[in-house]
């Protein structure tokens, strides 16, 4: 089959005319996003996520909402890069091989509320942009001084080569739920969200940034914390038992951004922009979850109660105090490894390597091509 996969995507590389290239050897990553791919963020502006959280690969809380590594990470270790530090982490950080600036909670649109009134973080897209910003002007400064800035801070030349990954859009569409809107309220705001990243993704290509690798939004309809905490809507079924007007709402928004990405291609001409439909793949964990070695993929692995092991009001490593004693209500389940969903809002180290190896080769790109040549060396 892994065979009959690289013979369709080099068919279709010819068909389209794309010249075949060597790897890119991206020396850099800088990603942007939300929860899906924040390896640290949320946890050095607000605290760590608590254990049981990072327990199957870190053996520890890693600034990860996982049990173990995200896509991110696998992206990273297949380009030969360590994994990224998060950009608003201080202590210790290298950032010569790039930056994370993505932190859970993340929208395109600003929040008009604090993460402690909404759940969501105030580091949106926006925010994050003119982090890079200050990342790019600052750290050449600091590099310019010498010493040992040199060997935790890229070379100006990087920018122009690394690559640059997106991952954000899930809460822009939960939010308006949680917020009590309509699906037409929802739907009706998602032409200001393509402006807003299209206008976002130019600002990043004006800092030097030529290569994008943008994943669009999974099946949220899916997704344990949905599903509880919007039962009206989510009453109406996939014939796998997701909700699907949550469904139809991201295959919308996906549609758009897919049609986004390629006005950018017109626009920024000197750039490679590659759409992922990391959405397919998510899905089809839900719909064969044993084809793939999962079972029960609408079930929390880590949580508490219910029937998706989801409460809105004890999340995974969640703790009660009795007579002086912390008691663990949010426990992880006996084997990771078999499950989807992590905590009723992400997925586990399995299902991320899964989502990794599936979209690595360029099968599910537009334009197919393989993550390690996705540069402007295919003159696309």
């Amino acid at each position: 089959m892994a065979s009959y996969q690289a013979l369709l995507t080099l068919t279709i590389l010819l068909l389209l005319n794309v010249p075949l290239a060597t790897p890119c050897n991206f020396p850099a990553i800088f990603n942007f996003g939300d929860s899906n791919s924040d390896t640290g963020g949320l946890s050095a502006a607000f605290g760590a996520a608590p254990p049981p959280n990072g327990e199957t690969f870190f053996k520890r809380p890693a600034g990860r909402y996982s049990d173990g590594r995200l896509v991110i990470d696998f992206i990273a270790n297949s380009l030969g890069l360590p994994y990224l530090n998060a950009y608003l982490d201080s202590i210790g950080t290298n950032f010569s091989h790039g930056a994370n600036f993505a932190t859970a909670g993340s929208t395109i649109r600003r929040e008009n509320r604090t993460l402690f009134q909404s759940g969501y973080s105030p580091f949106s897209l926006d925010v994050q942009t003119w982090q890079f910003n200050q990342f790019t002007s600052r750290s050449q400064y600091a590099y310019e001084k010498g010493g040992v800035y040199k060997e935790i801070l890229p070379t100006q030349d990087i920018y122009s080569k690394a690559l640059y990954t997106f991952d954000i859009g899930q809460n822009d569409l939960t939010s308006g739920y949680f917020s009590n809107m309509t699906t037409r309220e929802v739907i009706d705001y998602l032409p200001d969200l393509m402006q807003r990243f299209t206008n976002l993704v130019q600002a990043i290509y004006d800092l030097g940034a030529r290569n994008f690798w943008i994943h669009n939004t999974g099946p949220i309809g899916c997704l344990p914390y949905v599903l509880v905490r919007v039962p009206t809507i989510a009453a109406k079924k996939d014939q796998i038992g997701c909700g699907k007007v949550f469904n139809e709402v991201a295959q919308l928004f996906n549609a758009k951004l897919k049609e986004t990405v390629g006005q950018l291609r017109k626009e920024l001409p000197s750039a490679t922009l590659i759409y992922v439909d990391v959405y397919s793949v998510k899905y089809e964990m839900f719909k064969n979850p044993g084809k793939h070695g999962f079972e029960n993929p609408l079930v929390s692995c880590c949580g508490h109660g219910g029937k998706y092991n989801y409460d809105v009001n004890v999340g995974c490593g969640a703790t009660i105090r009795v007579n002086n004693t912390d008691i663990l209500l949010g426990k992880s389940c006996p084997d990771p490894l078999k499950k989807v969903c992590w905590d009723g809002i992400h997925y586990t180290e399995a299902a991320n390597r899964f989502i990794f190896e599936q979209i690595a080769d360029g099968k599910y790109s537009d334009p197919p091509v393989p993550l390690n040549s996705a540069c402007k060396s295919l003159q696309l």
